[in-house]
């Protein structure tokens, strides 16, 4: 069978799961997807669909969509606040809320700076959708937009 241009794709997922200290049937089983098609992806044989990236993502606790760019589903122009969002989501040091936090500020930030936030934080609330507060924040000291805390 020819390669795909999944190579990276299946590279990196290889590279993931031996991180995360799983075995190719122990990650197949927990995406629920068979053994041999998961292996087919990691040598390049094989392009999933974006349901299977997913599936996969979830079974590594890692980003899709940083699945769904190696694999050319996504746009590359994306990629650099995709990645700084994989980081952030994957880093165990923090809890999720703490995670959920990061996003939200991010996202402000790039939305302050004139670049497009993401359509949802991690938490699943819409951009924009923290607290008022008053203070240093605004630059007048009025009120402005900040993400909860908790």
């Amino acid at each position: 069978m020819a390669s795909l241009n999944v190579g990276n794709l299946g590279e990196y997922l290889r590279e993931q799961r031996r991180t995360a200290q799983l075995s190719l049937r122990q990650l197949a089983d927990a995406a629920g997807v068979s053994n041999p098609y998961l292996s087919q992806i990691e040598r390049g044989l094989r392009k999933p669909s974006a349901e299977v990236l997913q599936q996969v993502a979830k079974a590594l606790r890692i980003s899709a969509e940083t699945l769904y760019v190696r694999a050319g589903i996504l746009d590359e122009r994306e990629r650099e606040e995709l990645e700084t969002r994989a980081v952030i989501l994957a880093d165990p040091s923090i809890n999720e809320r703490q995670k959920n936090v990061l996003l939200q500020i991010y996202d402000s930030f790039r939305k302050e700076n004139g670049f497009d936030a993401g359509t949802e934080s991690a938490a699943g609330a819409p951009d924009g959708a923290g607290t008022k507060t008053r203070g240093p924040h605004a630059a007048d000291g009025s009120d402005a937009e900040t993400p909860p805390l908790n």
